[in-house]
């Protein structure tokens, strides 16, 4: 039996993500997410919405953000910067997910992850598959943002950093 790597359950940060954020109940979030993440590709509830490009990027904001979020504790960053998620949708190929770091003090911005993903083929066949797409994802955000911190550290942080 194959040792499994992922310790995070990324199902349940996610549901408690939609719920702390007041966008669902606990119940909702739940249905929601077992809705969407399982089941036969391609997911109908995608295209078969009234709105298909909002329900789209509010699908993929929901199973980004809470990732993004995560990464970003798991980093220390200056309280002057943001994160923000971008989302480019396609109905027909693949839609992009862009996260951009912004350190703050007018100091350029930094592309941390662009993710192409065909949001009505994000189907998994069980929680692990998920668990392990999710701290893919999470690996890449939070390495790219370590390396766009250290990059855009004030000068005077690097000169104390350094020893100068």
């Amino acid at each position: 039996m194959k040792p499994s790597v992922v310790s995070r359950n990324w199902l349940g940060y996610l549901c408690d993500s939609l719920v702390t954020s007041g966008a669902m109940s606990t119940w909702d979030a739940t249905d929601y997410l077992t809705e969407n993440l399982f089941g036969e590709s391609p997911n109908p509830r995608l295209h078969e919405a009234k709105a298909p490009y909002e329900t789209t990027s509010r699908f993929l904001h929901h199973l980004y953000s809470p990732i993004v979020e995560a990464a970003t504790r798991a980093v220390n960053l200056p309280s002057s910067s943001m994160i923000h998620i971008f989302t480019d949708i396609s109905l027909i190929g693949n839609s992009a997910v862009l996260v951009v770091y912004f350190p703050g003090e007018n100091r350029p911005h930094q592309l941390l992850l662009l993710d192409g993903v065909r949001a009505w083929d994000l189907v998994f066949p069980d929680a692990e598959a998920f668990n392990i797409w999710a701290e893919e994802r999470f690996g890449w955000t939070k390495a790219a943002l370590e390396t766009a911190a250290a990059a855009t550290q004030p000068a005077s942080a690097t000169a104390v950093n350094s020893g100068v």
